[in-house]
């Protein structure tokens, strides 16, 4: 188990270089202790009209990508898989892909976000596992079945690498909203990964102002999540990314609910209006 873990950085503040113990921008190895590294960068934009994410993903030396759309105005999810990371290009400041029916022509202002950055590093397993959560502005053209629509919405940046145990189970939620105090909010809820009682990834955003928030219970069938200080946040899905996938020595299995939220976050206002994602992902590899 790795020693002096986890580490919790924010704003201008970012987790000391360890040579021993390397995270990014730093290189590390493609295995360590036997286990393969494992990355990803999701980038979700949560908006009345649309929701939409995308990623990428590396396990060792392979990679796969995924993209969604969920169309409030339509009533219409539209996704997309593959077993090829470069399928979808997640670049710092940039959200490109194109697949059959969806086209994503996007652009981030992370390097120019006024929000604080949360950066953790935390035990899994015998190794470490490292994330960055950053909130954003993504804006562009969303083009479904050749109609392009105009996009601008508030999200967040996951960037995430390390060694992580064999078995791996999170659930998992991120949205944005505003509050009865007309505040901008951004939450990141975890359960499962970087879920220390302090020095955690949890943390809610008021005005890119970031504070980490106690552990949290997730409600049956992804309902909301209930708070160490008090209250609840209620999510009515109203569509479902799913996918079952057994590669024998790599399984994983998820679900995740596009919807609106309710309720109040620890240190805000109740929300006026909030949209995100719930997640539960149970993985091997």
């Amino acid at each position: 188990m790795p020693s002096g873990l986890p580490l919790r950085r924010q704003g201008a503040d970012t987790v000391p270089y360890d040579p021993s113990r390397p995270v990014p921008p730093a290189p590390m190895s493609l295995q360590r202790g036997g286990r393969p590294r494992k990355t990803w960068r999701y980038v979700g934009a949560y908006g009345a009209d649309l929701m939409v994410c995308a990623a990428t993903v590396r396990i060792g030396p392979f990679g796969q990508s995924f993209l969604a759309v969920w169309d409030r105005e339509r009533g219409e999810l539209v996704d997309a898989f593959s077993l090829r990371a470069a399928t979808v290009d997640v670049s710092l400041g940039f959200v490109r892909a194109r697949t059959r029916r969806v086209t994503l022509d996007l652009r981030t202002d992370e390097a120019d976000s006024s929000s604080d950055p949360v950066e953790v590093v935390s035990p899994h397993g015998e190794h470490y596992i490292w994330t960055r959560k950053l909130p954003v502005r993504v804006r562009g053209t969303v083009s479904l079945d050749g109609v392009p629509r105009a996009f601008d919405a508030a999200g967040l940046i996951d960037d995430s690498a390390g060694y992580h145990a064999r078995a791996t189970d999170w659930e998992w939620s991120a949205g944005v909203g505003v509050d009865d105090a007309g505040r901008s909010i951004v939450w990141n809820l975890v359960h499962g990964v970087h879920d220390g009682v302090a020095a955690s990834e949890r943390t809610v955003w008021v005005d890119g102002r970031a504070h980490e928030v106690g552990p949290v219970e997730f409600l049956d069938g992804l309902a909301g999540c209930a708070f160490a200080e008090g209250g609840e946040l209620r999510c009515a899905a109203e569509a479902e990314r799913a996918r079952d996938d057994n590669l024998l020595v790599i399984s994983s299995r998820y679900r995740q609910p596009f919807g609106t939220f309710t309720g109040a976050l620890p240190g805000t206002g109740a929300l006026m209006e909030g949209y995100g994602v719930m997640e539960e992902h149970r993985a091997r590899w």
